[in-house]
């Protein structure tokens, strides 16, 4: 009776478990292989069913372990494409590519997916169980392809556009990363100034017996309000962070209004809009170069962009092209791109060529990110110089002021 028991209780258990075994066949020679199961008990029945004497058992959690990142999934499509392209089967391709991952989370997510082909499932409808780390349009293409039978070529062409997104998101990421972490610098040195370094100078002060300069005076009322309020101050930034990131999450009218905000920012403004462009024209070069009719594309194209302006203007060229309007026209009409771009549309519509028009706009407007990212860095120094000389340097002359003072009636 205790067994049903302890085997009832056995699927409360959220953690999976990979299995490494050795053993011996029946014919005395040492075999090993892998093994996913619910639990120990299950892996040495099953073997000992399949005639195997069982030597060792490792087990293998997949808790706590590292999330799927856009770079592993980006490495997954083009190990899988080179290598049906070579002529692997599919199966042993994802073997293949499963143990040679170095995270956990990935060969088990390719496991589960090898799992499904194995019993009959399409390699898209695998993937479609999986929406967090495949996305629709990679479905879609998949799909073209097994129904077309060039999968190995579309698997390239994916492969091809994950590293040109992934790249194009690492140069961005590259650009944002440098002020934002002065800035959070600038922050915390100037909490410490004001927590514990005013108030020993408010100490000295108070001796001189001597009126202050109203910088000074400024400086030491923002400390002493600093010190008294850094609670409610440091709790209401934590509370407006925490309130305005569930507000973004859920309200599509703030995300428009944000995304619209983000495009006009001075410095960064124009390189995030480029970037847009380049990866909705990647996206869609991508669809049409498969076979993928231009409506159904569309919709992958209008959430691969990143941006919520370029997303609701993608609908609304969804909408008309639905109705007959030519994709040249319909862009036009959203007023968020280029004439450039509109002028290459059109070209490539009138030449049966958008595929390859598309993909010249994303390689122009890639370049223009990269270019501007590498002069970015060379423009953000003089102007962090200037923020942290303000900041910083301010506090700091506002506190020797005093003492300037004295040094000149000595």
């Amino acid at each position: 009776m205790a067994t049903p028991a302890r085997t009832a209780r056995k699927p409360a258990a959220s953690k999976e478990y990979l299995f490494i075994w050795e053993g011996k066949d029946k014919a005395g020679k040492v075999v090993r292989g892998e093994m996913r199961a619910g639990g120990l008990t299950l892996v040495q029945t099953t073997l000992r069913r399949q005639g195997i004497t069982v030597g060792k058992i490792k087990k293998q959690s997949f808790g706590g372990v590292r999330r799927i990142s856009d770079k592993d999934i980006t490495l997954f499509t083009r190990q899988l494409a080179t290598m049906i392209k070579s002529g692997v089967p599919l199966l042993q391709a994802f073997d293949i590519v499963g143990k040679g991952s170095s995270n956990p989370s990935m060969s088990k997510l390719l496991s589960d997916i090898r799992s499904d082909v194995e019993t009959g499932s399409s390699l898209n409808a695998s993937f479609r169980k999986h929406p967090q780390q495949f996305d629709p349009l990679f479905c879609n293409l998949v799909a073209v392809g097994e129904q077309a039978g060039i999968l190995e070529g579309v698997l390239e062409r994916l492969a091809d556009y994950k590293e040109k997104i992934l790249a194009i998101k690492s140069k961005i990421k590259s650009a944002m990363t440098y002020p934002i972490a002065v800035v959070v610098v600038a922050l915390i040195i100037t909490s410490v100034i004001m927590l514990f370094v005013i108030p020993q100078f408010k100490k000295v002060f108070s001796s001189f017996g001597a009126d202050l300069p109203a910088p000074t005076l400024f400086v030491i009322a923002l400390s002493d309000a600093f010190i008294s309020y850094w609670y409610l101050i440091f709790g209401a930034l934590a509370a407006g962070g925490f309130a305005f990131t569930r507000a973004l999450r859920n309200s599509e009218t703030l995300q428009f209004t944000v995304d619209r905000l983000v495009l006009q920012l001075p410095i960064f403004g124009p390189i995030l809009r480029k970037a847009a462009v380049a990866r909705w024209a990647r996206t869609l070069s991508t669809m049409s170069s498969a076979g993928v009719p231009l409506v159904e594309s569309l919709d992958s194209v209008a959430v691969a962009a990143g941006n919520r302006v370029y997303q609701l203007a993608t609908n609304a060229i969804h909408s008309e092209v639905s109705t007959g309007s030519s994709l040249t026209i319909a862009m036009q009409n959203t007023g968020v791109f280029a004439n450039m771009v509109i002028q290459m549309v059109s070209i490539g519509e009138e030449a049966g060529q958008l595929d390859s028009m598309l993909g010249k706009v994303a390689d122009f407007y890639e370049q223009e990110v990269d270019d501007a990212v590498d002069s970015l860095s060379s423009l953000m120094e003089p102007l962090i110089m200037v923020f942290l000389g303000t900041l910083i340097g301010g506090l700091v002359v506002a506190m020797y002021l005093p003492i300037f003072k004295i040094a000149s009636v000595v």
